[in-house]
């Protein structure tokens, strides 16, 4: 198994799982629409534009290249955007995958490996989350992700479809070589709103409460670098012929929302001018993963597990950024 297509391989999650497969011999077809994606993150001379919604650009892909098996990142994933334009998440994320499968099973690909979320989960009844919590999510970004899971077990039933579901935590971080990053727009994350804050290009950080009942009073979230990702949906590939089915990717450690400000202040030597705000609605306290089955399954380990060296990396990448 060697042509790997990735598609939104353009995209901050999916560009580094281009680099890391490349890294490890194999040849990644990249296709994207380029919406949200970034040409210049795209590091293989393989690169098609398409879209999940045009099924002739799919078609041209797939006639194109002898692929051997699908990672598929191509999805809108802007939570709030998702609550207010419900019509274009469901459109895109889950039609456009429809549409990569009729595509897929039509050229004879039946091995994908899915970028799935947590949001799957909805608010949590217990920590940490594991794959057998109930899945109940709570806005139509997470509704699309589980709807495309069941999909994938109805597919893997009625034709053979091979598939593994990754459901991310918080990605986080860049390229050791500072190659790539996350370049976003709009920017919803953390740890890049900080740094960008430290820079300058922010007037502050906006803290949504700080009265849970955590040690330090705000959120805490699991940070998983996106170089162990990468590493995830490689092991995954590599693991299709003997399981189908959901793993967990995080690191298990629940960081607050001031320990990622005081850790990032730590690395770039400057202060973040910060606001305390009223909490969010939907807000959990605390989500962290159990990832033991992910560590199991896929024999995958972690390797940044320090919230700063994760920070040090998207700093790196902050203050020499290409896009």
């Amino acid at each position: 198994m060697k042509n790997i297509l990735v598609m939104g391989g353009a995209g901050y999650i999916g560009s580094h799982t281009v680099k890391h497969l490349q890294e490890f011999g194999y040849n990644c077809i990249v296709a994207d629409n380029l919406v949200y994606g970034h040409k210049e993150a795209v590091l293989t001379p393989n690169f098609e534009k398409a879209d999940l919604l045009d099924k002739a650009s799919l078609k041209n892909v797939f006639d194109k290249y002898n692929i051997d098996a699908v990672v598929h990142f191509a999805a809108f994933t802007y939570v709030g955007e998702s609550v207010e334009k419900p019509q274009k998440y469901y459109e895109n994320n889950v039609i456009g995958t429809l549409n990569l499968l009729e595509a897929m099973l039509t050229h004879e690909v039946k091995k994908i490996v899915f970028s799935s979320t947590c949001a799957t989960y909805g608010n949590p009844l217990y920590m940490p989350l594991d794959e057998k919590h109930p899945q109940a999510p709570i806005n139509p970004y997470g509704q699309t992700k589980f709807m495309i899971e069941k999909i994938f077990e109805d597919y893997g039933r009625a034709y053979g479809l091979k598939y593994i579901a990754l459901r991310y935590f918080n990605a986080a971080g860049a390229s050791k070589d500072g190659k790539i990053g996350e370049s976003h727009n709009p920017e919803t994350h953390l740890i890049p709103l900080v740094l960008k804050a430290i820079k300058g290009e922010r007037d502050c950080i906006k803290i949504f409460g700080n009265d849970y009942d955590t040690p330090d009073g705000t959120c805490q979230r699991d940070y998983i670098h996106v170089e162990d990702l990468a590493s995830a949906h490689r092991l995954a590939l590599e693991k299709l012929d003997d399981f189908q089915g959901f793993l967990n990717l995080g690191t298990g450690i629940p960081t607050s929302v001031l320990e990622i400000i005081k850790s990032a202040e730590k690395v770039s030597g400057k202060k973040c001018p910060l606001v305390y705000e009223k909490r969010r609605a939907g807000d959990p306290a605390v989500l962290y993963a159990a990832n033991a089955k992910a560590k199991e399954v896929l024999g995958w380990k972690p390797e940044y597990m320090n919230v700063e060296d994760i920070i040090r990396t998207a700093w790196n990448w902050e203050i020499n950024r290409k896009f």
